[in-house]
């Protein structure tokens, strides 16, 4: 993200930081993170007054919510026009309106936002078959995450569910990355990285079937039929329960030598999974 004049830019794919017109305005303490970080994921949107004190002290605030969340909002105020002296716009940054918080959306820029514009960009070339440019966009993509969302910042109830779903997004967006990998035949490459990928999420079937499939492409049988069994070890004794058809369906392929599991970025059967 380049800087611009008059622009926030706030990081928030790993150790949330802040910087306005390139001088750093990262706040340190907990409570002001926690409100940065919020209005950030909700640029140009209003953020309640009730949805952050449901952040900061969940269903026990204290009486004086409402005065102190005012002094944090000031604080943070204060560190923008300390930033941009001389400026009065830095102050307005973070504007008062409908009953909560909003920070302007066009001074704005996240890693988010161009995290989601990358992404964007590389599904649609997988849509059209270009996997040389969506394996690259998508790859940039996952590049701007420099640890865990938010991996600084105290999680309140509001927070810890946004940091999950960006957390889903990302593992997605790993996946189609994946996928656009194989379909450039480069299986043999990705094997580490699966074998990992699924030792860290091992009721993933999805992950499970792009293992397979690369394992099966680089000459494994016997090791894609294990990593099958592996997977539905995990769900039956975590869940009770067996691994889904689409699955299923994979490992037959397998075990058959489907001609089909040599082309696209899973294969047909492997593809599936995703319908």
């Amino acid at each position: 993200m380049n800087d611009e004049p008059g622009q926030i830019k706030i990081r928030l794919l790993g150790v949330l930081t802040a910087y306005l017109d390139g001088t750093q305005v990262t706040p340190s303490a907990a409570k002001q993170r926690q409100i940065l970080a919020l209005l950030a994921l909700n640029s140009g949107r209003v953020v309640t007054i009730g949805t952050l004190v449901e952040e900061l002290w969940g269903d026990r605030p204290p009486r004086s919510s409402a005065t102190t969340l005012q002094t944090y909002v000031m604080q943070l105020r204060n560190r923008l026009a300390e930033a941009a002296p001389g400026s009065p716009w830095a102050r307005g940054l973070l504007r008062t309106q409908h009953g909560g918080y909003m920070l302007e959306e066009a001074a704005c820029r996240t890693d988010i936002d161009e995290f989601g514009r990358l992404s964007l960009a590389g599904r649609a070339a997988a849509e059209t078959g270009d996997y040389r440019a969506a394996a690259e966009r998508l790859g940039h993509a996952l590049a701007l995450w420099r640890g865990p969302a938010l991996a600084d910042v105290r999680l309140g109830c509001v927070l810890e569910l946004e940091a999950t779903s960006l957390e889903e997004t990302r593992l997605g967006v790993l996946e189609r990355r994946i996928e656009a990998d194989l379909a450039l035949g480069r299986h043999a490459d990705l094997l580490g990285e699966l074998t990992l990928l699924t030792a860290r999420n091992p009721m993933n079937e999805n992950f499970c079937a792009l293992l397979m499939t690369a394992l099966y492409r680089s000459g494994h049988i016997e090791r894609a039929l294990k990593a099958y069994h592996r997977v539905r070890t995990v769900l039956r004794d975590e869940l009770g329960i067996e691994p889904y058809p689409r699955l299923r369906r994979l490992q037959r392929a397998i075990l058959s030598g489907d001609p089909a599991l040599e082309s696209g970025p899973r294969g047909r059967h492997a593809a599936a999974l995703s319908n």
